[in-house]
C-alpha cells in the first residue's frame, strides 16, 4: 500500500514560474524606486512625502509587497516541505508563516494609505 502524504512538493512548474515572475516584478520595482529617489528635488521630508503621495507609487509598492510575500511564501513552504518531516509540525509552521505574512501585508497597507 502506498502511503500518501497530505502535504508534499507537487507544485513544480507553477512555483518555478511564480518565483521568476515575482522576482522580475521586484527587480523592476527596485529600479523604479531608485530612479524615483534620484529624481527627488531634495532629500527631505516634504519631497519624500510627495513621492509617496502619488497613487502610482503606492500601487507599485503594493504590487512589490504582494510579490515579495508570495515569493517568500513559496520559498519558505518549499524549505519546510524538504526539511520538516512531521506533518503536524509543518502545518503549524505554515500557519505561523501565513499569519506573519498577512500581518506584515496589513501593516504595509496601513502605512501606505494611513494618515
Amino acid at each position: 500500500m502506498v502511503k500518501r502524504e497530505v502535504i508534499g512538493a507537487h507544485y513544480g512548474l507553477r512555483d518555478w514560474l511564480a518565483q521568476r515572475l515575482t522576482a522580475v516584478v521586484m527587480a523592476v520595482y527596485s529600479v523604479i524606486f531608485v530612479v524615483a529617489i534620484l529624481r527627488l528635488p531634495a532629500f527631505d521630508f516634504p519631497s519624500w512625502k510627495a513621492m509617496w503621495s502619488a497613487g502610482w507609487m503606492r500601487y507599485a509598492t503594493l504590487l512589490f509587497l504582494v510579490s515579495l510575500m508570495w515569493h517568500a511564501w513559496i520559498g519558505v513552504r518549499n524549505i519546510f516541505m524538504d526539511y520538516i518531516k512531521p506533518t503536524w509540525l509543518r502545518i503549524v509552521l505554515y500557519a505561523l508563516v501565513i499569519l506573519v505574512l498577512v500581518a506584515c501585508g496589513a501593516w504595509a497597507v496601513q502605512i501606505l494609505w494611513g494618515r
